[in-house]
């Protein structure tokens, strides 16, 4: 299995498949390992955002993948009291794509491992992780790996650790986040959806409740957000209570909570957020949410990982392919990185601090509904006033290009 390439990705997760992609275009042998056999997998990170679908037309990419099935989200709106306040209008974003794209995560990861294989030096292995780093004179120079053919070793110029949050090549470069922690956790289900529904994208709010309902066509996948560790507090009280609640927080779904049949059809989705000081060592460069553990709030996670993956691509194809990377030139991924990833964090933290851990902690048994907060009430009365939130979930705060010579003439999957 002893193999060698100018780059090692470990993980084929957004950010490890854009970065093998565009690495590989730049004329460079790319490795990427993925553990699982394949990407069906109940990911969380299915909102496909627009800086993202600006850099599938900028890959040449982009008409192949609106062919793909998928749901278009052009305004968002929070839900309080049965009325829907508009938050968030991508219709006038400085964009090609003014909308963001609901899709399987699977569907999306098959499409870039698909327009990978179209290139040369790409090489996916499924099945196959990374157990160990290898270093010579305090350098990184390739990872073990075990997968089906057995097990062995990946020499590489660099690796690029893209293993998500729980990272294990991370840990084994001596890099640890720092974690800012969450006040809540996510319990995952879906439930029907019927064709003649009207009903739209939207967060729910209720006192103590919140619930995010995305139409995913067949079915609305849900998002029911909990206290930070409240998992165990809502098993114990039982699946009817939970019903009951899901009922009384979004009441169109009130008729068809009995879907939920048994715990086996809600997965929990454990909150982090955290981030990592240093992203590199010699020879090895964290990014997406192995550099970065982001809330789902807003959705943005892929989508920065994404423009990780593009940057990295951008400042590092030229001295891999001078065989003269240094540590210096990872350090200008990270700087490159590290503010859109802190000024988004820190929004994420604000939101958290000031509404999500309020709203959990509203009394339900209280009388009445939430009263709707000034900011949102502006922001459905002022339609100007919500191209700013969908400039920064849609775009952020550096959304990144392609380079040009990665950019083909055509090229479809």
């Amino acid at each position: 299995m002893d193999s060698r390439a100018s780059v090692c990705i470990v993980g084929g997760g957004p950010a490890g498949m854009m970065a093998g992609l565009l690495l590989a275009r730049a004329g460079l042998t790319v490795t990427v390992l993925e553990k699982h056999a394949d990407f069906l997998r109940d990911f969380r990170g299915d909102t496909i955002h627009p800086s993202t679908l600006d850099l599938m037309d900028e890959l040449g990419l982009g008409d192949a993948f609106r062919a793909l099935p998928h749901r278009r989200v052009e305004m968002l709106a929070g839900v309080l009291g049965g009325r829907a306040y508009r938050i968030a209008d991508f219709r006038r974003l400085p964009a090609r794509n003014r909308f963001i794209a609901l899709m399987p995560q699977w569907d999306f990861l098959d499409f870039l491992a698909r327009a990978g294989r179209r290139e040369p030096g790409f090489r996916l292995l499924m099945r196959t992780e990374a157990t160990a780093l290898v270093s010579a004179d305090e350098r990184v120079g390739g990872v073990r790996a075990r997968g089906p053919e057995g097990e062995g070793m990946i020499a590489a110029d660099l690796v690029l650790c893209a293993d998500g949050r729980h990272s294990a090549m991370r840990a084994a470069a001596g890099l640890h986040p720092t974690v800012f922690g969450a006040p809540m956790d996510v319990l995952w289900f879906r439930l029907p959806r019927r064709p003649d529904e009207d009903e739209a994208t939207a967060g729910h709010f209720g006192r103590g409740r919140i619930m995010v309902t995305l139409d995913r066509g067949t079915h609305w996948q849900c998002a029911y957000v909990v206290p930070k560790g409240g998992d165990a507090e809502i098993r114990e009280r039982g699946l009817p209570a939970l019903r009951r609640a899901i009922g009384a927080l979004v009441p169109f779904l009130a008729d068809r909570t009995a879907e939920i049949a048994s715990w086996d059809d809600v997965k929990v989705l454990t909150v982090a957020l955290d981030r990592l000081e240093r992203w590199h060592r010699p020879g090895l460069l964290c990014i997406g949410d192995a550099a970065h553990a982001m809330s789902p709030l807003g959705g943005v996670g892929i989508n920065l990982a994404i423009q990780d993956a593009v940057a990295a691509a951008n400042l590092l194809a030229g001295p891999l392919r001078a065989d003269t990377l240094t540590e210096f030139d990872l350090a200008r991924v990270q700087a490159r990185r590290m503010r859109p990833v802190r000024l988004t964090q820190g929004l994420q933290r604000l939101v958290q601090d000031r509404v999500i851990a309020r709203v959990l902690g509203a009394a339900v048994t209280a009388p009445g509904p939430l009263r709707p907060p000034l900011a949102l009430r502006l922001l459905d009365a002022l339609p100007v006033l919500q191209r700013l939130p969908a400039r920064v979930i849609g775009l952020g705060f550096r959304p990144e290009h392609v380079a040009e010579w990665a950019r083909p003439q055509a090229a479809a999957p």
